[in-house]
């Protein structure tokens, strides 16, 4: 019987990308602080926060594989965009991103509960923004509402509306979970999807 698999995340996209990979697996939010700390850098931080998130529920899934995920957007000047949760903040972070370069870094962990063994990495992707009218960015945020989206836009929606190119090695890491390195991972430690699908 394959060890359990668990999501820490309430994150309803983050859900919708791991079904892709067809294998079981469960959902649980873990309830951890978010803050950045002092001189940490975005990198370091989505790896802290993933780690994080799957360390948190190692006591309530002893047995388990247990999948953490964190994203971080920045600026190329290091400037962080949070999910935005309202629309004056969406707008601010459009107008910053219109014409620029915002990397997103989603950190991945995979922990074995049971033995605390663990894989950590974080994947960059870059969003090429182009030059955004606010009469866009209005219209935007008016069809979409991406209120919990760091950066402030849906990648799966019309977001694809807003940029020139993407730069990137797993698409899916910018919606919040790198399919392509977790699958890595789980192969690491001798579990296929692919042949479990």
């Amino acid at each position: 019987m394959a060890i359990p698999l668990v999501l820490a995340s309430s994150s309803p996209y983050r859900r919708r990308l791991l079904q892709q990979l067809g294998i079981p697996f469960e959902t649980a939010s873990p309830d951890i602080d978010e803050t950045p700390l002092a001189n940490e850098t975005a990198i370091q931080l989505a790896r802290r926060l993933a780690e994080s998130k799957a360390t948190a529920l190692a006591a309530t899934y002893p047995d388990a594989w247990i999948i953490g995920s964190d994203q971080v957007a920045s600026l190329e000047d290091g400037t962080l965009l949070n999910k935005p949760e309202n629309h004056e903040t969406a707008i601010r972070q459009l107008r910053q991103s219109s014409g620029q370069s915002v990397i997103f870094l989603t950190g991945l962990c995979l922990l074995d509960a049971a033995s605390g063994t663990r894989q950590i990495t974080c994947e960059p992707f870059t969003a090429h923004f182009r030059e955004l009218t606010v009469e866009e960015i209005e219209r935007y945020l008016k069809h979409e509402q991406p209120y919990d989206c760091a950066g402030s836009f849906k990648m799966e929606g019309l977001g694809i509306t807003l940029f020139d190119r993407l730069e990137g090695r797993d698409p899916n890491s910018l919606i919040g979970l790198p399919l392509i390195a977790l699958n890595e991972m789980l192969r690491n430690w001798g579990r296929n999807p692919l042949m479990e699908a």
